[in-house]
């Protein structure tokens, strides 16, 4: 990791940022103060028994914002995770959630611990245990804030969360809705696994859609020659990066983990690396057809067309921002690029797609999981057959007028009514889409907006603060 010892707080890099954006709105000192303030931060102590010896687990959760209900954000599981990460993230899921145009609030949970230092069992234990605690201080529940999985955490630890809840207020009908990301076969949604990483495939499409975005960064062409490096092959960053290679032929010639880097300038198999990973104990060392880099950090400084930062925040600092050699930096991560970095990135003409808008796609798609959750159906059950039935009817027409049968291959797609998971992608690639209209509509709108991270943060707080206004708070 870069060198985080001079390197301003979570918080402070994320406010730094706000209040660039809030000097172009001209908002007001106290209003101003009014939206990047925390509404309430939660800490907990709670005692576990583990193999006949009592431990106590520290955890947080922080409300940022209830301008819109309910208050929504991942819970991690980390041994760094601190109080100033889970507050700093909470303002993060506010203007997240503002940008996509996702009606929630900001929030964001964290418990620190290893889970890879306990048994299955014993993991569930412990969440179950910070769940009460949560439900008890009034920090969960399907009307007020509800949490999502986040680094070390998932569908499990979900679903655990979900029954517990459901244990507690058995009256609840909505009891499901109390978490998102849960297994599909206990109220999840199809697609909410792989939701981040294919935001991030469809904000750097919609970007390479627009011919002139393309040319301003210093690019040229489509995604299929592009040279790109990714950081962290976690959940995000591998579907990020194997949705990438297997359906825009991009080709991916370094993959940085935590305990070094692989380098091969032909292109890196991702499904592969990843396999390996998971047979050697998370580690890249020892992956054939690639060389093996031990600092990984210094691969971030390698030549590229795209650099997608897809591991943990303050990793791009002023410490070696000067050396990135890349065109388009997208973040995937949250955080990844600091309040310095950034100025310095931008003096040299790089493009950064902003972590605020470009890893929306895991609390988009938990709306939508919300809302079915609320709604109690899945999505396309009552119109996939009339769908799949009128298609047919279609098909038989063109036919007829014609005179020529429509081959198998395409018949059968097009006859086929959408279901669930057809219609979250739908609904995903057309809210990355959207949003990133709003953010080039409004960096070319103002001219004080220089540049797309402070036009995320323009179109956010002149939400926000309409929201507040609207509603006679301000």
């Amino acid at each position: 990791m870069a060198n985080k010892t001079r390197i301003p707080s979570f918080t402070s890099n994320v406010n730094r940022m706000v209040k660039r954006a809030m000097k172009v709105l001209k908002i007001e000192p106290g209003i101003a103060q009014a939206i990047m303030s925390c509404n309430s931060i939660l800490q907990v102590k709670f005692p576990v028994d583990i193999k006949g010896k009592v431990e106590v687990f520290t955890g947080w959760r922080a409300t940022h914002s209830t301008h819109r209900l309910p208050a929504k954000g991942g819970i991690r599981y980390a041994p760094i995770v601190n109080q100033d990460e889970v507050e700093a993230l909470a303002a993060l899921m506010t203007y997240k959630c503002a940008i996509v145009n996702v009606p929630f609030g900001g929030s964001k949970g964290g418990l620190q611990i290893n889970p890879c230092d306990y048994t299955r069992d014993e993991v569930e234990l412990i969440t179950r245990r910070f769940a009460r605690e949560l439900v008890r201080e009034g920090f969960l529940s399907p009307a007020t804030n509800v949490p999502a999985p986040d680094l070390g955490t998932g569908e499990r630890e979900m679903a655990w969360i979900a029954d517990t809840y459901k244990h507690l207020h058995p009256e609840d009908i909505n009891y499901s809705a109390c978490v998102t990301g849960k297994p599909v076969h206990h109220g999840g949604i199809s697609g909410r696994k792989e939701a981040t990483g294919r935001g991030v495939v469809y904000a750097i499409r919609e970007f390479f859609r627009n011919t002139e975005d393309v040319k301003t960064a210093g690019l040229n062409g489509g995604l299929g020659d592009k040279r790109i490096i990714i950081q962290g092959l976690g959940n995000v960053g591998y579907n990020a990066a194997k949705l990438l290679q297997e359906e825009d032929c991009a080709r991916i010639i370094s993959i940085i983990e935590k305990d070094g880097a692989l380098v091969n300038e032909k292109g890196l198999h991702v499904e592969s690396v990843k396999q390996y990973m998971n047979e050697h104990q998370q580690t890249v060392k020892g992956y054939p057809d690639a060389r093996y880099i031990d600092n990984g950090d210094t691969v971030l400084e390698h030549e590229c067309d795209i650099l997608i930062p897809a591991a943990l925040e303050r990793q791009i600092t002023s410490e070696n921002a000067d050396n990135i050699k890349t065109r388009l930096i997208v973040e995937a991560a949250n955080g990844p690029v600091t309040f310095n970095a950034d100025e310095i990135l931008q003096q040299k003409n790089i493009t950064i797609l902003p972590d605020a808008f470009v890893n929306a796609g895991g609390v988009t798609v938990s709306y939508f999981e919300w809302i079915r959750n609320l709604a109690h159906i899945r999505f396309g059950r009552m119109e996939r057959r009339y769908e799949e039935l009128r298609g047919k009817i279609e098909l038989s027409a063109m036919e007829n007028l014609t005179g020529k049968a429509v081959p198998d291959l395409f018949y059968a797609e097009l006859a086929r009514g959408a279901d669930e998971l057809d219609l979250v992608r739908s609904g995903l690639d057309d809210t990355m889409r959207v949003a990133y209209q709003e953010l080039k509509e409004t960096f070319l709108s103002n001219n004080k907006v220089t540049d797309l991270r402070t036009a995320a943060y323009v179109v956010a707080i002149d939400k926000i603060s309409r929201s507040y206004y609207d509603i006679g708070v301000f």
